[in-house]
């Protein structure tokens, strides 16, 4: 799978950490920046990201900063965007059996970087179950 990934100047680090577990997943990863701990706006990377998702260039998006939340505010304002705030295994998984996350957002200050490659593993591993939650999909 072809996932784009973007953070700001909070999320750099863990950034750096989660590329490789997905490359060593078998995935391809598009990183959009930052590239700098320099102070950045997060809505610039979480527009590049999604709109890499929305266009069908990108089955899928990871969007980091210091707490996940911004982030995810900025991801779920675009169409057929719906980003998922996971600090943990099982909001991960659900995020994507029950509601078919696109995007995965993360906060760098809130989960340490052991934590966050499980909730990646899970979030790219996990499957969408379809059925009754395709129906609630479609409602939004």
């Amino acid at each position: 799978m072809k996932i784009s990934i973007g953070c700001d100047h909070g999320g750099i680090s863990l950034k750096a950490e989660i590329v490789p577990l997905l490359q060593e997943l078998g995935h391809v990863v598009d990183d959009k920046g930052c590239f700098a701990t320099e102070s950045v706006d997060y809505p610039d990377f979480a527009k590049v990201v999604c709109a890499q998702v929305q266009k069908g260039e990108c089955e899928r998006g990871i969007l980091i900063c210091g707490t996940g939340v911004g982030m995810s505010m900025v991801a779920n304002r675009f169409e057929g965007i719906r980003a998922a705030l996971c600090n943990e295994l099982f909001t991960a998984r659900m995020s994507r059996e029950h509601n078919d996350a696109n995007v995965l957002c993360m906060g760098a200050r809130v989960v340490g970087p052991g934590l966050a490659l499980e909730i990646a593993r899970a979030w790219v591993s996990t499957d969408f179950a379809g059925g009754r939650h395709q129906r609630r999909i479609d409602m939004f």
